[in-house]
C-alpha cells in the first residue's frame, strides 16, 4: 500500500503536543491592531488547541501527525 501524502498547507499551520493534541495559532493578529487592547494581543500570541470537532479533519490532512 502506498504512503499517504501530508497536506503541506496543514503541515505549516498545525503541530502536535507530546500527548497528541493538535496546536494551532490564534487568529486576529494580522491587521487593525490599534483598536485591540494590549492584553488581548498578548493572549492571541499564545497557541491554541484545535476544537474537538475539528480534530478528525486535521488528522485526515496530516496522517503522520
Amino acid at each position: 500500500m502506498p504512503k499517504i501524502k501530508t497536506n503541506r498547507g496543514a503541515a505549516k499551520r498545525f503541530r502536535s503536543t507530546a500527548k497528541g493534541k493538535i496546536v494551532r495559532k490564534k487568529s486576529g493578529l494580522r491587521h487593525i491592531l490599534t483598536s485591540k487592547a494590549a492584553s488581548r494581543k498578548r493572549r492571541l500570541r499564545k497557541p491554541g488547541l484545535v476544537a474537538k470537532a475539528d480534530v478528525p479533519a486535521v488528522r485526515r490532512l496530516m496522517p503522520y501527525l
